[in-house]
């Protein structure tokens, strides 16, 4: 083999993976990405001053609205891991608005 045709030979073996890498990588399923964390909150066993605790988890840091049933609502901040707690609150049904979405929260059968 002469040495022009060597270095075709050769330039042609290199260059092949370079070729087929793209349309191998293509053909790899991409992975979904990662599962935003569902937002929940709950409320406590009713203490013995009658009151509840508000807690909840999975929400993207910033103010949220939370309002229960017996009329009890306002702004809650939520902090940068998530979550947030309010203490001594009237036991009822909640819900946290947070943006566009609403998390009812769970641990109040009244």
């Amino acid at each position: 083999m002469n040495r022009h045709t060597r270095l075709l030979a050769l330039s042609a073996l290199v260059a092949a993976p370079l070729v087929a890498a793209p349309t191998a990588l293509a053909a790899v399923p991409q992975s979904p990405l990662a599962a935003v964390p569902a937002a929940t909150c709950s409320v406590s066993g009713v203490l013995e001053n009658g009151k509840v605790h508000l807690s909840g988890g999975g929400f993207t840091p910033g103010p949220a609205y939370v309002f229960g049933s017996a009329g009890f609502g306002g702004t809650v901040e939520i902090a940068q891991n998530g979550g947030f707690q309010i203490m001594n609150v009237p036991p009822a049904q909640y819900s946290v608005r947070q943006g566009g979405e609403l998390t009812q929260c769970s641990g109040f059968s009244g």
